[in-house]
């Protein structure tokens, strides 16, 4: 049994086939692009038109919180707005919680 060892221990490894580089380049390119135009870049354009939203919210105005809460708001600082979310009640957000903002009217009773 311990002759059959020396001669496994002989044998070469077969070289590998050698690719062509530039298939992998244009392989890795491509890969790049489709990850460029199907997630990058519509997710910029996504965060792009929510800083315009919410840099354009003025007071009056009717807006959808990210968690749900519908309101006016009725004062607007820097990084936070108030919304007037019924009678006399009043409540503090971040600017970037705002989901969406609604036409005029659609809050009927605050």
């Amino acid at each position: 049994m311990s002759f059959f060892i020396p001669s496994a221990m002989a044998q070469q490894a077969a070289p590998s086939p050698q690719g062509n580089p530039m298939i992998t380049l244009l392989m890795f390119a491509g890969l790049f692009a489709f990850m460029w135009f199907f997630i990058i870049r519509p997710q910029r354009k996504r965060q792009k038109e929510h800083q315009e939203l919410v840099g354009a919210l003025k007071k009056g105005d009717e807006v959808v919180m990210s968690s749900g809460m519908l309101g006016r708001v009725d004062k607007v600082d820097e990084d936070y707005i108030v919304l007037e979310v019924a009678d006399n009640m009043s409540l503090k957000f971040q600017k970037v919680s705002v989901h969406a903002v609604l036409p005029k009217g659609t809050i009927k009773k605050i």
